[in-house]
């Protein structure tokens, strides 16, 4: 993308405004997290937009700053509290990080009175200026408004992957979420780029167990890791056991152990951005069509906080595929939303 493509995506997504404080966030390196390439290409990508912002900003009458913080080392740990004090006097957060800063930001962005936006971008790489970025974000923000509304009328559903696994999650009493490129109004919180819906699984916590009784969400949840397939056992919508022999089954146990919430399945999320490509990178893959996390749930309507929250993506390309996702309605009915592991765009229109 050119300078004024980027100045139009910017202000069709997020329109700064006069009287904005915008803050850019940027993680960096230290002790043993190692810094890649890729990450210090995306610190150069940040200054390049703020450079922009700033131009911008000389025009339009907002000001623009940048902080880097040391990387948390994990996706959606909580930031320290100077971090968030920072962010919630700032009415624009762009958070361009190798961790992503998704829940922090959301959970200030929904505090009451709260006068912030935000655009998380953990792990963007400049590449995406030519993918992901390009979509008709009108498009996307139709495609994603209609899986929210799907989702919320969903009470359950069936997941069928490439393994020969399958998951059912429990939909009951939560409502969905549309990440659909719109970060125009305080309160908003955007994942970028941008085109999804997305719903966090009933969990049968506090008053809620009395009421609609045990989660239903159960299964096995199949995750490749390099090469490495693991499985994850799921009964009331928690990962009660690990199947595998290799490393990384043996890391997840402990993992897991270590705090129980982590064992929290989160998220069903529905990727609708047409211009989104497989690569490996979760950021865009989740766009293009089905995910699954684990972990905190609270930022998507769960009852679930945690010290963490991470996808896993199944979609036509992944090295593990859902091939088969059905929404069972509260109506009766139900709706096969992804087949042969495509989203069916034909329904959303």
């Amino acid at each position: 993308m050119n300078r004024e493509e980027k100045r139009k995506l910017f202000q069709d997504v997020c329109a700064p405004r006069s009287g904005d404080q915008v803050l850019f966030l940027v993680d960096t390196p230290h002790d043993d997290i190692a810094d890649t390439t890729v990450w210090q290409d995306r610190r150069e990508m940040a200054k390049e937009w703020y450079q922009l912002f700033q131009e911008m900003g000389k025009e339009t009458g907002f000001t623009v700053n940048m902080m880097e913080y040391d990387a948390t080392g994990i996706h959606n740990r909580l930031l320290p509290q100077t971090l968030l004090d920072s962010i919630s006097k700032s009415t624009l957060v762009l958070a361009l990080t190798e961790y992503s800063a998704s829940s922090s930001i959301i959970t200030v962005c929904n505090a009451q009175h709260s006068n912030t936006r935000g655009l998380s971008m953990p792990t963007v790489e400049r590449r995406m200026e030519e993918t992901a970025f390009r979509a008709d974000y009108l498009k996307v923000k139709q495609y994603a408004q209609a899986l929210e509304t799907m989702l919320t009328k969903a009470i359950g559903a069936e997941i069928q992957f490439s393994t020969g696994d399958r998951l059912y999650m429990d939909l009951r009493n939560r409502r969905g979420y549309a990440d659909d490129g719109e970060c125009i109004q305080a309160g908003q919180t955007i994942n970028f780029p941008s085109g999804e819906g997305c719903i966090a699984p009933y969990e049968a916590v506090d008053d809620e167990k009395s009421a609609f009784g045990e989660s239903k969400t159960e299964g096995i949840w199949p995750a490749d890791y390099g090469g490495e397939l693991v499985k994850y056992v799921v009964k009331h919508n928690t990962i009660t056991d690990v199947i595998g022999e290799g490393p990384k089954a043996k890391e997840m146990k402990t993992f897991f152990s270590e705090l129980n919430t982590r064992a929290n399945v989160a998220e069903l999320g529905l990727g609708c951005n047409p211009q989104a490509v497989i690569t490996g990178n979760v950021l865009e893959d989740e766009k293009v069509g089905l995910h699954i996390a684990y972990g905190m749930s609270t930022h998507l309507g769960g009852k679930i906080k945690s010290d963490m929250h991470q996808d896993i993506c199944y979609s036509k390309g992944c090295p593990v595929e859902g091939t088969t996702v059905t929404l069972y309605n509260e109506d009766g009915s139900k709706t096969d939303i992804i087949t042969d592991a495509m989203l069916r765009y034909n329904i959303l229109y």
